[in-house]
């Protein structure tokens, strides 16, 4: 069977392990807080009651301090994460409802170890044989013809062997659809409404919009941003990031998120290194339900409070997309 791992932030999640690590160094965590931490990301997005963690880490026959045991298990969590319950960044508490896992979270399926070893047996066992084969074949020719013959067949081979090297070269780089002096491409996923208003996936897909625009105005050449595909309209259950690389060769992507947590509406942008998935920066502000974004988008200064708020995330990643691109680009030429 093949093993699941989460990847979200620094952080990667191992869900047959239970292995939480960031940026591939392991981090301690017990077995209960690990497993408290895996009923959440497996339910990413959604509320967890304190019951459903009690059913899936203790089970109904269990007799233990609940309780303390459970807000244990978060506390080891969130320390494990470096998460601030406060002013939350990956698990957020809903009084009398329970816990959210509200960071973005990548579902990353590996093929089992065994299948790994298989595949490589396999292939293993076929080149011998093709090696096998090809001496006997080469003897065989040998044979009538002599050394004249042998040359004439290793130059033959050796070309082929270039234009080979030659076609998947050729491959890779049409495929990547860049070159290393060529601006990157930004893709602007939907922005995510994670509050309990319905009304605010209005704000959210203006808000997506106005980042679009205004990362557009703010490139200078140095980048170009893509906003409209259809792919990148897609629920956030159906996303793919390996498929935005390829598709729309995007070398970063944004995800965004509105969240509301009291009388506070808090809104991150992630900027996401493609295709290694990795975090280059966070954009975040919070603005009070009062300044209008708790009211459907229905407040006539919505367009303006928008318009902020795009400038502010345009601004903090326009720079860093840039800077970022600059330095693969420098490395790329130095590993030539």
């Amino acid at each position: 069977m093949p093993s699941v791992r989460f990847r979200f932030g620094l952080f990667s999640f191992d869900a047959a392990t239970q292995e939480l690590r960031r940026e591939e160094t392991l981090v301690r965590l017990q077995a209960q807080p690990a497993q408290v931490l895996a009923c959440l990301i497996e339910r990413a997005g959604q509320v967890v009651s304190r019951e459903e963690l009690r059913n899936a880490v203790w089970g109904d026959g269990t007799f233990v301090d609940f309780d303390r045991g459970l807000n244990f298990c978060l506390t080891q969590v969130r320390s494990a994460l470096g998460d601030d319950p406060t002013n939350p960044t990956y698990i957020r508490t809903l009084p009398k409802r329970g816990y959210q896992f509200i960071a973005p979270v990548e579902r990353i399926s590996q093929p089992a170890v065994g299948a790994q070893e298989a595949v490589a047996q396999g292939a293993w066992v076929q080149e011998s044989k093709a090696q096998e084969s090809k001496e006997h074949e080469t003897k065989a020719q040998q044979a009538p013809t002599g050394h004249r013959f042998s040359m004439r067949a290793a130059l033959v081979a050796s070309a082929v062997v270039v234009c080979a090297v030659l076609a998947f070269a050729a491959k890779a780089w049409f495929r990547s659809g860049q070159g290393l002096n060529d601006p990157p491409t930004v893709a602007v996923l939907r922005f995510d409404n994670q509050t309990a208003d319905a009304g605010m996936a209005l704000f959210s897909d203006a808000l997506t919009d106005n980042v679009v625009e205004q990362l557009t105005s703010q490139s200078n050449g140095r980048f170009s941003v893509i906003g409209n595909a259809r792919i990148l309209r897609l629920s956030r259950d159906q996303r793919d990031l390996n498929a935005i690389a390829t598709s729309l060769h995007a070398s970063y992507v944004v995800l965004g998120q509105v969240q509301a947590n009291g009388d506070q509406t808090r809104i991150l942008a992630h900027l996401i290194r493609l295709p290694d998935q990795k975090h280059v920066w966070v954009a975040r502000m919070d603005r009070a339900l009062s300044d209008g974004l708790g009211f459907a988008g229905q407040r006539p200064d919505r367009l303006s409070i928008q318009s902020e708020v795009a400038q502010k995330i345009a601004a903090e990643l326009s720079p860093r997309v840039a800077a970022d691109a600059r330095r693969n680009a420098s490395q790329a030429t130095a590993s030539r």
